[in-house]
């Protein structure tokens, strides 16, 4: 702290009490000894032009500014929560899944926690985002009426008109983990209102 020396903070997440992930740079900006802790701070403090570290922290820099803070912790919690399957298909290839907010993190009550969370593939993340794809609250998907009825290809019937009706294939074991059913109540009444306009 006193050096002003960047550290790596290793975040738990999930269950698994041996899976961390790593943030960096954070710098130690306060001392609060009654309680044993140091305040953390994300905010980059380092400053040698010429350091390799600097440059590293510049590309790093970069990187974090086009994601938001908790994305990764939040990414890495909700895959764990669904083993890493998709919620609608049960694909599970890590790197085509998505970790959705049911509740946009730009709302009020759009927490990164795993219970306002889905794992989605991509098809299926863009498609809830856009409306085209709702989860009522007891876990059942809608299709949207006007893509119901839309002719095309083996995508379109195998990867979203085959999905209306059913149930979620993959949720997580843990109850307090599931899909929080009043966050999917709203985001349900917004597919709903996207399909009558």
């Amino acid at each position: 702290m006193e050096q002003q020396k960047p550290l790596i903070w290793f975040q738990g997440v999930g269950s698994d009490p041996s899976v961390f992930l790593p943030i960096f740079p954070v710098f130690l900006i306060n001392e609060e000894p009654m309680q044993r802790q140091f305040v953390v701070d994300l905010v980059d403090k380092f400053e040698q032009p010429d350091s390799p570290l600097e440059e590293a922290i510049k590309r790093y820099r970069q990187v974090l500014t086009r994601q938001r803070l908790h994305q990764p912790i939040f990414r890495s919690m909700v895959l764990a929560a669904y083993q890493s399957r998709c919620a609608v298909c049960s694909l599970k290839q890590a790197s085509l899944l998505d970790a959705a907010h049911i509740i946009p993190d730009n709302e009020a009550d759009g927490i990164a926690s795993v219970s306002n969370g889905l794992a989605l593939c991509k098809l299926h993340h863009a498609a809830f985002d856009n409306q085209i794809l709702g989860i009522t609250p007891d876990y059942v998907v809608r299709i949207r009426e006007e893509i119901l009825h839309e002719a095309g290809g083996s995508m379109l019937r195998f990867g979203l008109q085959n999905y209306e009706g059913q149930k979620l294939l993959t949720i997580p074991k843990s109850t307090h983990k599931r899909p929080d059913q009043q966050l999917l109540h709203r985001a349900y009444e917004k597919f709903l209102s996207a399909q009558s306009s």
